[in-house]
C-alpha cells in the first residue's frame, strides 16, 4: 500500500463533486467520452451506488454500482462500472479500495452478484471469473473474450441464467461494443 492509500477517504458522491468526477473521467479515459453515462448515473436518486476517493482533498478515484436484474429472476444484481483513478495515482490501491468499500456497501443490499465488462487481468485479482450463464444487453466483441465477468460476494443460491436487464441509461449498444 503506497502512501496516498493512509490519506484516502471514501465516502458517497454528493451533487457537488460532479465537476471532480468529471474531470477525473476526461484525465483517466480521454479517448472514450464517458461523460453522458457518469452524469446520468450520478443524477439517479436510487439503484445506484456511486463512490469517491479523496485525497488531498481532491476527488482521486470514483467507482459506481448500478443496481440490475438477471432474466426471470427477482433477484437484485450489480454492474460494478465505471471505475475511474487519476492517471498519476494508479497502482496505489485506491480502486482496490473503491472495489471493497463498494462490495461492502452493496452486500449491506443483499445483493450477492457483481457483474463487470473489464481487463480481465486486472479484474481477477478480486476474486472476478468469466461469466458464461449471465448474456450482455449486446453481444461483445470477439476480441472482449474473457471481459465479461462476475463474482459471487456472498453464500447464495447460483445465478439464474438470461440476460442482465440494465437500466435504460446502459441500453445504449456503444457501452458493449468497441
Amino acid at each position: 500500500m503506497g502512501e496516498m492509500m493512509s490519506k484516502l477517504e471514501i465516502r458517497q458522491s454528493l451533487p457537488g463533486d460532479v465537476n471532480g468526477i468529471e474531470q477525473l473521467y476526461s484525465d483517466a479515459f480521454p479517448d472514450e467520452d464517458l461523460l453522458p453515462l457518469v452524469k446520468e448515473l450520478l443524477d439517479l436518486e436510487q439503484g445506484v451506488v456511486s463512490l469517491v476517493g479523496i485525497g488531498e482533498n481532491a476527488i482521486v478515484g470514483h467507482i459506481s454500482f448500478t443496481f440490475c436484474r438477471v432474466e426471470g429472476a427477482s433477484d437484485i444484481v450489480a454492474l460494478l462500472a465505471p471505475l475511474a483513478v487519476t492517471p498519476a495515482l494508479q497502482k496505489q490501491g485506491i480502486g482496490r479500495a473503491l472495489i471493497q468499500t463498494g462490495f461492502e456497501q452493496i452486500k449491506q443490499s443483499d445483493i450477492a452478484y457483481v457483474f463487470v465488462l473489464g481487463d480481465p487481468a486486472f479484474y481477477a485479482r478480486f476474486g472476478f471469473k468469466a461469466e458464461d450463464k449471465v448474456a450482455t444487453p449486446y453481444p461483445l466483441p470477439a476480441k472482449w473474450h474473457g471481459a465479461w465477468q462476475s463474482i459471487r460476494l456472498c453464500d447464495v443460491d447460483a445465478l439464474h441464467e438470461g440476460m442482465l436487464l440494465v437500466p435504460e441509461l446502459w441500453r445504449h449498444m456503444a457501452l458493449w461494443t468497441d
